[in-house]
C-alpha cells in the first residue's frame, strides 16, 4: 500500500521555539504554508483545533478552495456543535475541497481545556460522546430519508441533510488516544488510528490493541495507522544533533517566556502532570531514556510535558527516512511530521526525505506482491498480531 505524508497547516508561524510574528490568522501565510505542502509531495496538512484558535472550518475552506491537489484532514471537538450541523460543515467542506476532505475527532484529554468552551463531561462520558457523534455524522453524510435520533448525548427528530460529501461513500474519519478507552472507540469507529510517536516495540503494542478493539467491534476491517514525528534534519549527522540541541534549548527558552506550552495550550501546563494517558506514556519514555531505535529522540517531548505531537526523528535525510521506513514495516502507513520552523522544514522534509521513503516502499511493495501475488494489502501487518 502507497505511504502517505501528513503536514500541519499552521494560521501562523509561531511554535514551541519561536513567537509568531503576526496575527493568530494570517491567511497570506496560512496558504503559503498549505502551498509548500502540495509543491513538495506532501498528501495531506491537518488543520489542528484549541478552545481559543481560530476555527480550522474556514480556514480549510480557505485553503481548499485555492489549491489544486492537497488533502484536508480537520480537527473537530464534539462538544463544539451539534453533529447535525458539523455533518453538514464537514460535507460542504467536501464539496469545496471537491473530495479531499477527512475529519478528525478530537474526544479532548485535558479538562481545563474542555471546560473552557462549556465542556464539564468527564473522560469516560467525552469518549462515550464522540463515538455516538461519530455515528451520527457517519448516517448523516449517507441517508437521503429523514430520521430520528434517540441517543445518550444527542436527540432529533426528522432530520435529513440537503448537502452531501463528493466522497463516496463518505469522507474518512480519523480518531487517536491511547488509552483503553480510546484504542475501544476509534477502534470501533475509525478509518484512520493516530498514534504518537513512540518507540518501535510500544508502537507495535499500541497497533495490537487497536486491532483488537476493531475486531471486539465485530469489525472485519482494522484502521489504517498513522504516527507524528517531528523531523529535525541536517546534511551530516554532527550537523543534525547540533540542530537538536539548539532546538531544545529553543523549546526551554520559550517556555521560560511564557510560550504556548507555559500557558496550557496542547492540553498541558508547566505546573501541572498531564491528564492525557498519550502525554503521560511520552513523558515515562523519555524518562526510561533519551534515545530510541534508530533515530527517536525523546527530550523534546519531555521539555513540552509530553504536550502532543512532540517526540523527535532526528538525523541526515538518509537516516530518518529509514527510520520512518521502520514504522512502515510495522504497520504504519501515513506518516506526520511537523518541524519546528514550519514552512521550511515542510519544504526540506519534502525535497530530502519523501522521496526516499516514497522509492523505497514502492520497492518493498512491488518484491512483496512478486512474492506474495495473491496477498492483501493488510498481510503487510508484520509482527504486530493477527
Amino acid at each position: 500500500m502507497p505511504v502517505e505524508f501528513l503536514g500541519i497547516a499552521a494560521t501562523n508561524d509561531g511554535s514551541e521555539t519561536t513567537a509568531r510574528s503576526g496575527a493568530s490568522f494570517d491567511k497570506e501565510y496560512t496558504l503559503r504554508l498549505a502551498r509548500a505542502h502540495e509543491d513538495h509531495g506532501w498528501d495531506r496538512v491537518l488543520f489542528a483545533y484549541g478552545s481559543g484558535s481560530p476555527d480550522p472550518a474556514p480556514a480549510a475552506a480557505y485553503v481548499a478552495g485555492r489549491l489544486d491537489r492537497l488533502r484536508i484532514l480537520l480537527a473537530h471537538r464534539p462538544n463544539v456543535s451539534y453533529p447535525t450541523f458539523a455533518a453538514k460543515t464537514f460535507a460542504t467542506l467536501d464539496r469545496i475541497s471537491e473530495g479531499r476532505l477527512a475529519v478528525h475527532f478530537i474526544t479532548g484529554g485535558n479538562d481545563h481545556e474542555q471546560g473552557r468552551e462549556g465542556d464539564t463531561l468527564t473522560k469516560d462520558e467525552r469518549y462515550a460522546r464522540t463515538r455516538e457523534y461519530i455515528r451520527i455524522v457517519k448516517k448523516i453524510w449517507t441517508t437521503h430519508e429523514p430520521f430520528d435520533h434517540e441517543g445518550e448525548h444527542y436527540r432529533f427528530h426528522d432530520f435529513v441533510s440537503d448537502v452531501f460529501p463528493v466522497q463516496q461513500p463518505r469522507p474518512d474519519v480519523s480518531f487517536g488516544g491511547s488509552s483503553p478507552a480510546a484504542y475501544a472507540a476509534g477502534g470501533a469507529e475509525a478509518d484512520v488510528y493516530c498514534l504518537w510517536g513512540e518507540p518501535l516495540a510500544e508502537t507495535a503494542l499500541q497497533i495490537v490493541a487497536v486491532k483488537a478493539a476493531a475486531a471486539a467491534a465485530g469489525r472485519a476491517d482494522v484502521p489504517r495507522i498513522q504516527v507524528a514525528f517531528r523531523p529535525i534534519i541536517a546534511p551530516t549527522e554532527e550537523l543534525a544533533w547540533e540542530k537538536a540541541h539548539r532546538t531544545l534549548a529553543a523549546i526551554r527558552q520559550r517556555r521560560r517566556a511564557g510560550g504556548p506550552a507555559r500557558r496550557g495550550q496542547g492540553g498541558v501546563t508547566e505546573a501541572a502532570a498531564p491528564e492525557n494517558t498519550g502525554s503521560q506514556r511520552l513523558i515515562a519514555i523519555a524518562g526510561a531514556g533519551e534515545r530510541y531505535d534508530r533515530a527517536l529522540w525523546t527530550p523534546t517531548a519531555a521539555a513540552t510535558g509530553g504536550a502532543g505531537n512532540s517526540n523527535a526523528l532526528v538525523g541526515t535525510p538518509e537516516t530518518v527516512a529509514r527510520a520512518l521506513l521502520d514504522y512502515y514495516d510495522l504497520g504504519v502507513d501515513i506518516l506526520s511530521a511537523r518541524g519546528y520552523d514550519l514552512l521550511d522544514d515542510a519544504v526540506d522534509f519534502g525535497r530530502y526525505v519523501i522521496p526516499l521513503v516514497r522509492e523505497e516502499v514502492a520497492k518493498r511493495d512491488a518484491a512483496r506482491a512478486a512474492a506474495h501475488p495473491t496477498a492483501v494489502p493488510q498481510d503487510r501487518l508484520t509482527g504486530v498480531g493477527g
